[in-house]
This record gives structure tokens, C-alpha cells and sequence, in this order.
């Protein structure tokens, strides 16, 4: 088994040996085109010359030798393979990320607009005074889950109790 592969410098050898590429061999049972994936993916930046330097490798000559036919053949693989499951970059990533979140709050916010009108109808009045009441209980309950509001704490219960003794 051959450690070094053809046409690879030390930089893109320590990318291959990442993605579990480490000889000729490997890169043959892998295929270049989803080894230059699967280096992408794993969040290096390689260019296309690691493309054809890998087909390069398995058909034993220089990248440079690579007819141009050959990589024609390699950045169409290429293009299939990424529209097929496309990369994202991190900042992709967050942005999609970003998004789901905002989807979420306006769901919600949804789901409280609906809750409210169903509100307003059991109680005959408009959505105005419906709100206004929602914001009245959320007030009151941030009062008592503060323990403010006048409800006692069960200390302040059993100093009140006859006695000062907690029943």
C-alpha cells in the first residue's frame, strides 16, 4: 500500500487523511469526485486542482496531463453529485438556523393572536379589551410567580397564623 498519493501536497494529504483518504488505494475505492466532497463537507476549501490532482493520482500522471476532456467529465460528476445534496457553508447553516427560529416566534405568535380572538368571542367583546385582558392576567401571573400580588409565602403565612406558627 502506497502512504503518499500522486500530485498531493502536504496540506491536502492532512485534508484526505481527515476524510479517512490515505493512499492510492483508498482514493480509488472512494473516487475523487466524493473525496473532494467529502473534504468540502468536512469544512475545508479546496480548489479544483485537488479534483484533478486525485484523478490525476489514479490514472498515474500529473495533474496537468489530465485531458481536458477528463476534467470536463470530473466537474460535471461534480456539479451532479453537489445539486444532488448541496454544501452549506456555516453561514448558510446559521441563516437557516436564523429562520426556523423566526418561523417559530411568528407561529407562536400566531397561535396567541387565535387565542385571543377565541377569548374575545366567549366574551362577547371586541379584540381590543380581549388583549387588554391577556395583558392583565400576564401581569397578575408574573405577580404571583414573583410572589408578589398578595398570596403569602409560607412564611409570611405562618407568621400571620395565631400563635406565628405555620399550619
Amino acid at each position: 500500500m502506497s502512504s503518499k498519493i500522486r500530485n498531493v501536497g502536504p496540506k491536502s494529504a492532512a485534508w484526505l487523511r481527515q476524510i479517512g483518504v490515505r493512499s492510492t488505494e483508498d482514493l480509488i475505492r472512494v473516487g475523487p469526485v466524493e473525496a473532494f466532497l467529502k473534504v468540502k463537507r468536512a469544512g475545508f476549501r479546496p480548489s479544483l486542482n485537488l479534483l484533478y490532482a486525485m484523478a490525476g493520482a489514479m490514472a498515474d500522471c500529473h495533474w496537468a496531463e489530465l485531458p481536458e476532456e477528463r476534467k470536463q467529465e470530473l466537474l460535471a460528476a461534480l456539479e451532479a453529485a453537489e445539486s444532488a445534496n448541496p454544501i452549506r457553508t456555516r453561514w448558510e447553516k446559521a441563516a437557516a438556523a436564523a429562520i426556523h427560529v423566526r418561523i417559530a416566534r411568528t407561529a407562536k405568535r400566531v397561535e396567541c393572536m387565535a387565542h385571543l380572538k377565541r377569548i374575545s368571542r366567549s366574551k362577547g367583546g371586541d379584540l381590543e379589551t380581549a388583549q387588554s385582558q391577556a395583558d392583565n392576567n400576564s401581569a397578575t401571573a408574573g405577580k404571583l410567580q414573583s410572589g408578589s400580588g398578595g398570596l403569602l409565602n409560607p412564611q409570611q403565612h405562618a407568621a400571620s397564623a395565631p400563635g406565628g406558627e405555620f399550619h
